[in-house]
């Protein structure tokens, strides 16, 4: 199938794939370079890593045009999505599932670049990617799918670095879901009261007046799960201080969240970012300190 994008729509299509909120990208990205410098015990390869790096992004954009298709019906009815591209018109049903077919056929250009194990799981990527946005018709946890397609780069780093994927790297996926739901319940918290209106589900409305305690539960299960990696892979204080790091910022994110106000939800959402950064960045600085 031809695929015909107008040229001077380009803003337009910024804006359905979210390049102008690169947030989710950070959220994409961190867990899968927390998987490639845990794989390559140190700085992975430069190769591997641009792939992976282009990848997220692509699929990215491309979840995010996938979801607002999903949404086209309903965006109009919420107030933070009603200016979206595919509501207003200003890019056509057909525009959108070509740019997405697009997208995903880089994608998977760039994956034919790696071995043949990371190629089998990106199969498993790309289903979950597309799935994800239909989820919220059918189950209050639609967070946890998109946890899934968010963590999926984990097995797919460590199939790319090894060959295989290592318990380590089961392990990492699992915080990686507990952490992915976790923060996107503050994002559905600010939508809570339009969603309940038009009928979508979300964890948010699932866990009710229990929403932030089960946040923070799930928070705890992301550290733990994290640490145990840390004691089975012998990293050292530098991850350990690392996680305190994390421990603190997930404290603060409960704390400004106390009165469950809509921007205070969304700000916690976004701080999320300096979670995984801070992360990234141990990892990376424990391997040189100990190295050194």
């Amino acid at each position: 199938m031809a695929i015909a994008l107008s040229a001077s729509n380009w803003r337009a299509y910024v804006q359905l794939t979210r390049l102008d909120k690169p947030i989710g990208i950070y959220l994409l990205l961190w867990p899968t370079v927390w998987a490639l410098i845990i794989a390559a015990d140190g700085v992975p390869d430069i190769g591997i890593t641009a792939i992976f790096i282009a990848g997220v992004v692509l699929m990215r954009s491309a979840g995010c045009i996938i979801n607002d298709y999903a949404d086209r019906k309903v965006d109009g009815s919420v107030k933070r999505t009603a200016s979206r591209p595919l509501v207003s018109g200003a890019v056509t049903e057909k525009e959108a599932l070509q740019l997405f077919a697009l997208l995903v056929f880089i994608s998977f250009l760039l994956v034919l670049m790696l071995n043949w194990q990371t190629i089998a799981l990106s199969v498993v990527a790309l289903l979950l990617a597309a799935c994800y946005p239909f989820m919220k018709r059918y189950t209050h946890m639609p967070q946890a799918v998109l946890g899934a397609a968010f963590g999926w780069s984990i097995p797919m780093a460590f199939a790319a670095v090894t060959g295989t994927v290592a318990i380590e790297g089961w392990l990492l996926f699992v915080a990686n879901l507990s952490w992915t739901i976790a923060y996107d319940t503050y994002y559905a918290m600010v939508d809570r009261d339009d969603d309940v209106k038009i009928g979508v589900k979300s964890s948010a409305i699932l866990f009710g007046r229990y929403d932030r305690t089960i946040i923070g539960l799930l928070q705890v299960i992301t550290l733990v799960l994290l640490a145990i990696i840390a004691m089975r892979l012998h990293y050292g204080w530098v991850v350990y201080a690392g996680l305190g790091v994390c421990s603190g910022l997930f404290m603060a994110q409960r704390y400004q969240t106390r009165h469950k106000a809509r921007m205070a939800c969304f700000k916690a959402f976004l701080d999320n970012h300096y979670v995984g950064l801070v992360l990234a960045v141990a990892l990376v600085l424990d391997r040189v300190i100990l190295a050194g």
